[in-house]
């Protein structure tokens, strides 16, 4: 907090409170420090108060301010400055506000910005699944986002939906596929059970066994294994095993099956090897009541080379899906990424035109809604840095920083340059040109050393056109300018950077010259 002490004249020792923002002082009533003493003006000064920061401005008094002695129109004052007003002596005094300091605990989620929590969750469904997505789920890639780039994160997030999308969308479709070989293949050992029957069932009926013909089933290349028993389990074919008792594990099972209640006369089980196991019941008519009977039980294990070609062709439709696949992946992915990239390029390069002031603001080429609100706080930035700039330069009270610094320790660069060098000073005057520069802009350091750049230069444009860029790079905090020109003959590329001193005015220009 400032306040207004008055060490001197009619009013000695009264004190005036400034407030936060513009404080009219004069002898108005409407003013908000009132000086009843004569020859202050009623509407007198203005003292605006930004934090420790404080501007006095002269508002048009007959009598004139005046700030440690000298005279203002405008004049950034400090703690213990002295305001000199008609018969009166005011002195700029900060005084320490003491605060109490209330300390609350808060829960560790306040500490977050909105836009990380998500706040409260909304009410109905679909913002619930929105929120929860966007705040839970996300939470977890931006976490990975912390620790890999933005663009391998983007590759790998890529290559699992390919993954799981040829997966989701491929898998069925071959086991759809490898179902219906399963079931032709079934029916095909149901065929070959009733061809047995049929062939056989009269010698089984009458218990001719020397008979019964099975040569089919032992030529066969896809039957693995085979078993014809009775319902003891006894074996009838294969011969090498004729009237041994059946123990294959599938044919135990068969036997378990044909012995219990099931009406059934077949049945399939299907192994995960691309085996089918077939068991058949075989019927024959019971010559003394006329009804049939089982006289037999076929157990048959049997491969089929049609699996062995299903699967190998679901293999490479699988992995043909996959390439395909990625090779969509790496397309897209090239293109969301220079997408992405190419507004964050642009904004960039804007971001350096309004800096050397090329361009008064960004105004993008393509669109992208979310950086919007980007865009209109660097614009904002951006005209409050001119503003602040502005009412710098046009404070005419401020004390000049001498250049002569600024000027040696750019002389002491040039001692190392490799072609044309000229420095100027702050008032656009000649302080150094080596040999280089003088072959090029026919001037001689011994004569023009200490001149204006247009009363020394021949060419009078092309001294017009070095302090506009001069200029220019004082304006853009001392930010690099470029402009190409024609110089005896030869193209150039000049290159023109300022100093800024603590007053932020540009104290010394180094200008270099750049064949083409």
């Amino acid at each position: 907090m400032y306040k207004l002490v008055a060490i001197g004249g009619k009013i000695r020792g009264e004190e005036f409170k400034l407030s936060e923002g513009d404080n009219v002082i004069g002898r108005s009533d409407e003013a908000d420090v009132i000086i009843g003493v004569k020859g202050i003006s009623k509407k007198h000064l203005l003292i605006n108060v930004s934090g420790r920061i404080v501007y006095a401005e002269d508002l048009g008094s007959a009598n004139g301010t005046f700030v440690n002695g000298k005279v203002i129109k405008k004049a950034t004052i400090i703690n213990g400055d002295k305001i000199t007003l008609p018969n009166v002596i005011l002195q700029v005094v900060y005084v320490k506000e003491k605060k109490k300091i209330i300390k609350k605990r808060v829960a560790s989620d306040d500490d977050e910005p909105t836009y990380l929590t998500g706040g409260d969750m909304p009410d109905n469904i679909v913002g619930k699944i929105f929120w929860l997505f966007k705040f839970r789920l996300m939470n977890i890639i931006h976490g990975i986002n912390e620790e890999y780039e933005w663009k391998a994160l983007l590759g790998v997030l890529l290559a699992v939906f390919v993954v799981v999308n040829v997966a989701l969308t491929i898998n069925p479709t071959l086991e759809t596929t490898r179902n219906i070989v399963l079931k032709e293949v079934a029916q095909r050992g149901k065929q070959i059970a009733e061809e047995m029957t049929r062939t056989n069932g009269e010698y089984l009926r009458r218990g001719d066994i020397s008979k019964i013909n099975s040569s089919f089933l032992d030529n066969s290349k896809s039957v693995v294994h085979y078993d014809l028993f009775d319902v003891e389990g006894r074996i009838y074919r294969p011969d090498q095993r004729r009237n041994q008792i059946a123990n294959d594990a599938f044919s135990a099972k068969v036997k378990e099956w044909a012995n219990g209640d099931s009406t059934k006369t077949s049945f399939v089980i299907r192994w995960t090897n691309g085996e089918i196991g077939i068991g058949q019941k075989i019927y024959a008519t019971d010559i003394n009541t006329g009804a049939p009977k089982v006289v037999a039980i076929l157990a048959i294990r049997f491969k089929p080379s049609s699996l062995a070609e299903e699967a190998s062709k679901s293999r490479v439709a699988f992995f043909e899906a996959l390439i395909t696949s990625f090779i969509a992946a790496i397309v897209l992915f090239g293109i969301l990424y220079n997408l992405t990239i190419r507004h964050v390029e642009e904004m960039r390069f804007q971001i350096e035109e309004v800096l050397r002031g090329k361009r008064k603001s960004l105004e993008p080429q393509w669109l992208w809604e979310e950086l919007t609100p980007l865009r209109d706080s660097i614009n904002t930035l951006v005209q409050r840095f001119r503003e602040l700039n502005n009412d710098i330069q046009d404070d005419d009270l401020v004390e000049k920083e001498s250049d002569e610094v600024y000027v040696a320790n750019l002389y002491e660069f040039m001692q190392g340059a490799n072609g044309p060098v000229l420095i100027l000073n702050s008032e656009r005057a000649v302080s150094y040109i080596n040999q280089e520069a003088e072959d090029i802009l026919s001037m001689r350091e011994s004569t023009s050393q200490g001149e204006n750049i247009e009363n020394v230069a021949r060419n009078r444009g092309l001294a017009a056109k070095i302090i506009s860029i001069c200029d220019a790079s004082a304006e853009n905090a001392g930010t690099c300018q470029q402009t190409a020109l024609e110089l005896e003959g030869e193209e150039y590329n000049m290159y023109v950077s300022s100093l800024i001193g603590k007053d932020n005015l540009a104290k010394a220009f180094y200008i270099t010259f750049v064949r083409l």
